[in-house]
């Protein structure tokens, strides 16, 4: 049986027995078949020594962070020995029109012309996509979860002090605070947020929020040196609130260690299970102030302290954002 495979991921052709030597055993039905990688298959995230043809197929598992890549700092060492191209200039070999920006390659941006001959340390725009527009640029929540009227968008790593982050392309990690915690402690008055080159330990606190005479620690998600704060949140707060995994972020960081780092946080799986047994304990808190009937009356909704300032500012901070 050799069916033609979806273009994306690593395709497989099938046949019965145990096949060639760079087959792949495996039992599909109670039956023995043999697995061949499909080497033409397209990679979802396609490493740019794949994309410039010095291998065949390399997917990408470093989030395009080239500089902390294990695979990219073994092929350095091959072309230093000169057992293979560089990708680079496997890259300068193509026609003028073909020579695509390594950013276009990596699908971070849109088709672009590569105008320095792969000089990328003298490349302008490669310094301004890096320092300033991946910096600075929002993140986006599109599929996201309705957990009991709490928002959770999938593809981001959640703390258990109500803080995400969420990896993008190049490395960075960009952290905010989560929709249920803005909407339970509602709409801050300022935040406290680190400066840029301040170092961050993971579970420990990291900034500041800020509400009348009411403040709170918020404990940092992850390790790491801060790359670019959100200096709109400073102007306009109330973006936290309504757009907290959007244009609410707090700041980016760099880590040098982005799988270990994230391991500590929650995924998308597990972090569903966990915001609803957030949502049944406030649920409770609500039920124990104010009666049984109390959450069917508004309290969960945009500002649960706002509502219901008798559960008290620092018993929810406490059992909440962990401070």
């Amino acid at each position: 049986m050799t069916e033609k495979r979806d273009k994306i991921g690593y395709g497989s052709s099938y046949e019965k027995g145990k096949g060639s030597i760079d087959s792949i055993g495996a039992v599909f039905g109670g039956q023995t078949w043999a697995v061949k990688p499909d080497k033409k298959a397209q990679a979802k995230t396609p490493c740019i020594w794949m994309q410039a043809g010095v291998v065949e197929f390399k997917g990408c598992n470093n989030f395009y962070d080239c500089t902390n890549c294990k695979y990219d700092q073994g092929m350095l060492k091959n072309v230093a020995k000169g057992k293979t191209l560089s990708w680079q200039n496997a890259l300068r070999r193509r026609p003028a029109l073909d020579r695509i920006c390594r950013h276009s390659l990596t699908n971070r941006i849109a088709k672009r012309a590569c105008a320095y001959d792969y000089e990328c340390g003298s490349c302008d725009f490669d310094q301004y996509f890096e320092e300033v527009y991946t910096a600075k640029s929002k993140t986006s929540a599109d599929d996201v979860q309705n957990i009991k009227g709490f928002e959770l968008p999938m593809g981001f790593y959640f703390h258990n002090g109500h803080t995400w982050a969420r990896i993008e392309s190049g490395g960075a990690i960009r952290v905010g605070m989560d929709d249920f915690a803005m909407k339970v402690l509602g709409q801050a008055d300022a935040f406290d947020l680190p400066l840029m080159g301040k170092v961050l330990d993971a579970g420990k606190a990291g900034w500041g929020l800020k509400r009348k005479d009411n403040t709170a620690d918020v404990l940092s998600p992850v390790n790491g040196i801060i790359m670019e704060v959100n200096t709109s949140v400073n102007e306009n707060p109330e973006i936290t609130n309504s757009e907290p995994y959007e244009g609410g972020w707090l700041f980016t960081l760099h880590t040098n260690d982005i799988k270990g780092t994230m391991k500590m946080l929650m995924d998308e799986k597990n972090s569903i299970a966990w915001l609803t047994d957030e949502v049944d304990t406030l649920e409770k808190m609500v039920e124990e102030t104010a009666g049984p009937a109390a959450t069917d009356g508004g309290y969960l909704s945009q500002d649960v302290f706002g509502n219901l300032p008798e559960l008290g500012w620092n018993n929810l901070t406490k059992t909440f954002l962990k401070s």
